[in-house]
């Protein structure tokens, strides 16, 4: 199956690394688009009034910053002959995530299976909603569980943990 443009969900944690390597090699293979994403949760309204407004201000920038971050370290991955749009988005990272795929007419979203999102006891897994809620294919990549093992890139998709669902 080939795929004309590919939607990678990042947030700095390895089984997201793994899944921008799937994601790389497969818009290689298949000459499609790359867009790399990872989402932000902004303050509530009501958090940016009031005494602590100026603290949860800076640490909302803060927090931003670190996914500028991110997001600027995953597209420095990408082979410069491979274009790629990168997305910073706001709000949950599910939702963010459903949002670009249908703004962007993507067809398949590469993500990893565990995240560092805090949150995630009380909301659910986000790869999980997007599983649910995806107008496309999704491909759910788990990082290796050994430091030493080979680089994602040296394997071949079975052996990466790399699983796909339509």
């Amino acid at each position: 199956m080939s795929f004309r443009s590919i939607l990678v969900a990042v947030d700095g944690s390895r089984h997201s690394d793994a899944a921008l390597a799937h994601a790389i090699e497969l818009a290689r293979d298949a000459h499609a688009r790359l867009t790399i994403l990872t989402a932000t949760l902004s303050p509530p309204g009501i958090a940016l009034t009031g005494p602590g407004a100026a603290v949860v201000a800076a640490s909302a920038a803060s927090i931003e910053h670190g996914f500028d971050e991110i997001l600027r370290a995953a597209v420095d991955r990408v082979p410069a002959d491979l274009p790629v749009t990168s997305v910073l988005a706001h709000g949950p990272a599910a939702q963010a995530i459903l949002n670009e795929v249908r703004r962007g007419d993507h067809d398949l979203i590469v993500m990893g299976s565990r995240g560092l999102g805090v949150a995630r006891a009380l909301l659910g897994s986000v790869s999980h909603r997007v599983l649910r809620h995806a107008p496309a294919a999704v491909l759910i990549v788990h990082a290796e569980k050994a430091s030493d093992a080979p680089a994602p890139e040296a394997l071949g998709q079975e052996e990466r943990g790399a699983s796909v669902s339509r």
